[in-house]
């Protein structure tokens, strides 16, 4: 049952075939070997990427001993002995996303490339399909918990002010050596997006578009709109949700169909959401709210906060009333609150003294600390 079966006819909407595709067990075929293997090599290091995500503490109070005792030459070893393994870390992060850019694209030459339309790749090619998905569904795990971390911007804003200061003579300056300050400047780009693997990928999608001029722009968006209807007719009919073997699959295809919505909404000139959008934007909004709220409450927040075009005069005030509605989330908590931190002036690489810029919004963070965001750093005052 690995195959990409044809088992719906739109009939709202004459956008094209709907199709089913066996998300659990779809396997390469001899033509798709050489790039699977590739995707393959990258996507068996995601789950160890979570891990390290998830169990990503920080040097809080360390940081915070530090600057509220500047003179304490122990405080401030101690805290930058902890900040330099979380930097590590986090290069090992960034580093990620950068061959994830590299599988999206190879899967995106695959899929897209002539003869053969969107529809018959995905039709022949199930398995690069599913691993299409499968990057999708990383990034957006990725990128909820990165939001709930402030202490990766806090510990990075730290480590990038002890270098350019030298305040810390003859204490493992090797680090340098892993993380030199073009590497910093990168990283630092990177983690000030709210959603720096979604940003990473919408990105690879816009620049391949691009870089490749012979290709018509349609065969993109039609094969990110195909998948978005894939997963649609598969959560909205109970006779193929029911083929698979884990409730786990559901939140996978919930969360594929809002990563292609949000990449189609970014590369499309016109947007996903405009009338003449290939994809049932009102159905898919439909079928989210029709699944637990606990599964769904950040997924309907993702259309509503790192799409594109939501807010276009031509988008349909019924489409943002339905996003806009029953969403769990007050001032302040949530998605909202954390986008808030995002939402100022584009990031900058370059660091300055703390606390003698212009331009700076300050709050206070999960953790406590009152914070200086400022473009691409955020500073931790104690």
């Amino acid at each position: 049952m690995g195959n990409l079966l044809k088992v719906l006819t739109c009939t709202e909407l004459e956008q094209g075939p709907n199709f089913f595709l066996d998300f659990e067990h779809a396997q390469p075929t001899e033509g798709e070997r050489d790039v699977w293997n590739q995707v393959n090599s990258v996507l068996q290091d995601s789950e160890n990427i979570l891990s390290g995500l998830q169990s990503y503490k920080g040097a809080g109070q360390e940081i915070r001993d530090a600057i509220q005792n500047p003179s304490d030459h122990m405080l401030q070893e101690r805290a930058w002995n902890s900040v330099c393994p979380l930097v590590i870390k986090l290069k090992k992060f960034y580093s990620f996303s950068l061959r994830l850019e590299e599988g999206l694209q190879s899967l995106l030459e695959c899929l897209t490339c002539p003869p053969f339309t969107p529809t018959q790749h995905l039709e022949r090619e199930q398995a690069l399909a599913k691993q299409f998905a499968e990057i999708l569904h990383f990034t957006l795990r990725f990128d909820e918990l990165k939001m709930r971390i402030p202490a990766i911007q806090n510990d990075f804003s730290y480590y990038r002010r002890t270098i350019s200061r030298n305040r810390i003579n003859n204490m493992n300056l090797d680090i340098e050596n892993e993380v030199n300050n073009e590497m910093a400047n990168r990283m630092s780009l990177f983690y000030a997006e709210a959603t720096p693997m979604l940003k990473t990928l919408s990105n690879a999608t816009t620049n391949f578009v691009t870089e490749n001029k012979t290709l018509p722009l349609e065969n993109t968006t039609d094969c990110l709109s195909t998948m978005a209807s894939v997963c649609k007719v598969m959560l909205e009919t109970p006779e193929y949700s029911s083929r698979f073997s884990s409730d786990d699959t559901l939140l996978f295809c919930m969360r594929v169909m809002v990563g292609v919505i949000i990449l189609y909404d970014h590369v499309h000139p016109n947007g996903a959401f405009n009338k003449s959008s290939k994809i049932d934007m009102k159905g898919c909004i439909k079928v989210l709210k029709e699944q637990p709220a606990d599964n769904v409450e950040g997924l309907l927040n993702a259309l509503k906060f790192t799409t594109k075009h939501l807010n276009d005069e031509s988008t349909p005030k019924n489409i943002r009333t339905m996003l806009h509605e029953g969403l769990r989330i007050e001032a302040d908590q949530g998605w909202s609150g954390l986008m808030k931190r995002y939402s100022s002036v584009p990031p900058q690489p370059a660091e300055t003294d703390l606390g003698h810029t212009v331009g700076q919004s300050h709050h206070q963070s999960p953790d406590g600390f009152h914070v200086v965001s400022r473009s691409s750093r955020t500073h931790v005052h104690g």
